[in-house]
């Protein structure tokens, strides 16, 4: 942490290099990014409120010029910052991130980019290092986390710690700290800004308890208290602040767990109940409900009211074989349900929880190149 003085206020600056003046919040959070732009406003002539104010009314798909303008620019866009300033701005976009597997012998994915009206924008750069499975993708601070996995490596598989984040603003990939376990197969998620992983296999294919968290802020994983047995094949959800660990096996011999392992992140324990699913192939929250749909039926799908801690069933219009398989996305507060098979012949379907009974379900014009692998929502 270092300070210095501008004019009459005190500015402190962080271990990112973000400054705050002491005793005044200005529009964004921040008022200068190093010491070294002291000098440099933002745009000339103007105080750098007003030119933040200025950069957050471009549209969303002019952040990477933007970024390339100069260093204090691309700083300004990076920041969890400006998201504040667009939201305060009314200027927030929500875009669809889709990952997708091509069609063909070659089994090759790559991520897809729609807007909220599901207009396809544009294709990320290729994902960095070897080909996974079983890696977990998880959104923090507007970026996309493409996190572990198990990778072919020389005719074995491999167990992977690598972290690889996608900047949504300046369209590039770059490394973040690997994991303190290389694991795949595991569950993770956001809770309050902070990435957690838990359970899965471990480097020789053993079943792991242990869990870590990821400071955005600070850069680095810390193992949190593990869970009472091992985890495995799970999924992870966020809801009052709270980690919710469901499906998946704890056991060879037990089979499937309905086990629900909440973490409290304030006390940081572990506590649990009964009253969750097994084998759940999909899942995605939208606002206080998470919807899933298990591998035993692939043609309903369970809802999850966290406040009420209770299940729903509700029903998906298709028809043909029960193992057919989907994946979900969400978009303006509603579900997207995409084929995860290649030539299903099933097109994208839609689903309005706040519409009246009847009028759920609708056709969907959002298309893929291929069978959908997973899907994020990233409002920027």
């Amino acid at each position: 942490m270092q300070a210095f003085v501008s004019g009459k206020k005190r500015v402190v600056a962080n271990h990112h290099g973000m400054c705050f003046s002491k005793g005044n919040l200005d529009l964004g959070g921040s008022r200068l990014f190093s010491e070294d732009f002291r000098e440099d406003p933002l745009i000339p002539g103007l105080s750098d409120d007003v030119a933040k104010l200025c950069l957050a009314l471009v549209p969303r798909a002019s952040f990477p010029s933007m970024g390339r303008v100069c260093k204090k620019w691309r700083f300004v866009v990076q920041s969890k910052e400006f998201i504040t300033v667009r939201r305060l701005a009314g200027m927030l976009e929500e875009w669809l991130y889709v990952l997708t597997m091509s069609g063909g012998g070659g089994k090759e994915s790559h991520w897809e980019v729609m807007d909220c009206l599901g207009h396809k924008l544009s294709s990320l750069p290729p994902m960095p290092g070897p080909a996974k499975t079983g890696f977990k993708v998880v959104v923090v601070d507007g970026k996309l986390l493409v996190i572990a996995g198990c990778s072919m490596i020389n005719g074995s598989h491999v167990a992977s710690s690598d972290v690889y984040q996608f900047d949504t603003c300046l369209n590039s990939w770059s490394r973040l700290a690997d994991l303190k376990v290389a694991r795949f197969d595991f569950a993770c998620a956001e809770v309050n800004g902070l990435v957690y992983v838990v359970g899965g296999h471990g480097e020789d294919g053993e079943s792991l308890a242990s869990a870590e968290v990821y400071d955005p802020e600070m850069g680095t994983w810390s193992f949190i208290e593990s869970l009472r047995r091992p985890r495995w094949g799970c999924f992870a959800s966020s809801f009052n602040g709270k980690l919710y660990v469901m499906g998946g096996r704890s056991n060879f011999t037990i089979g499937n767990s309905k086990l629900v392992d909440v973490y409290n992140t304030q006390c940081g324990s572990w506590c649990g109940s009964k009253n969750g699913l097994t084998m759940v192939t999909a899942h995605v929250e939208v606002g206080k409900k998470l919807f899933c749909i298990e591998w035993k039926n692939q043609r309903k799908m369970s809802v999850f009211d966290a406040d009420k801690e209770t299940w729903e069933v509700v029903a998906l219009p298709l028809s043909g074989s029960s193992r057919a398989g989907f994946q979900f996305g969400k978009l303006n507060g509603k579900l997207l349900l995409f084929s995860s098979q290649e030539e299903s012949g099933h097109g994208t379907l839609l689903y309005d929880p706040e519409a009246a009974p009847g009028r759920q379900w609708v056709t969907s014009e959002i298309k893929l190149s291929g069978s959908c692998v997973c899907s994020v929502t990233i409002t920027a």
